[in-house]
């Protein structure tokens, strides 16, 4: 095991979420490509740990506790991402979560029939990859890791803290 802390360990997923997060709006807003709503929704994990990070380290300060809120974290970070993923390769339909940008706002048939009209990103069309991975894949396997060191950082947490 590497020899490091569970600090040093809480500054890499904040370093690798804020990255995530940062890669995320550059590819969309300065590349251009349109996320759908399952690459919308696959940022919020990354969101949730770094103010989670960040809140512990200015008031709580319960690593282990952080440990558990993380792995939860992460844990639906490779759920959606393995969904994202099996509909993207073709396993899996399309949800409604795929198909409506906001069903919040809508409050009339002409609103709804205006966002029909609109184009929709689909869930399953990949707009991006890095060297032949979707970013959905490389959630997939960013967020394994991750829930792999927090397991096993809370299998030794007695003897590291």
């Amino acid at each position: 095991m590497l020899n490091f802390n569970i600090q040093s360990f809480f500054k890499i997923v904040l370093i690798i979420s804020v990255f995530s997060i940062v890669s995320a709006f550059y590819i969309e807003y300065i590349l251009g490509h349109q996320p759908c709503n399952l690459c919308l929704i696959e940022r919020i994990p990354y969101i949730l740990s770094i103010f989670l990070i960040v809140l512990n380290h200015i008031f709580i300060k319960k690593d282990k506790f952080l440990i558990i809120l993380l792995f939860i974290t992460f844990i639906a970070s490779f759920i959606i991402s393995i969904y994202h993923f099996g509909i993207e390769q073709g396993f899996f339909n399309e949800s409604t979560i795929c198909g409506v940008k906001n069903a919040n706002g809508i409050i009339s048939k002409e609103e709804l029939l205006k966002q029909l009209n609109e184009k929709i990103i689909s869930c399953k069309d990949v707009t991006f990859r890095i060297l032949g991975f979707s970013l959905s894949s490389i959630n997939i396997i960013l967020s394994f890791i991750i829930i792999c060191l927090l397991l096993r950082f809370y299998v030794i947490y007695e003897k590291i803290k």
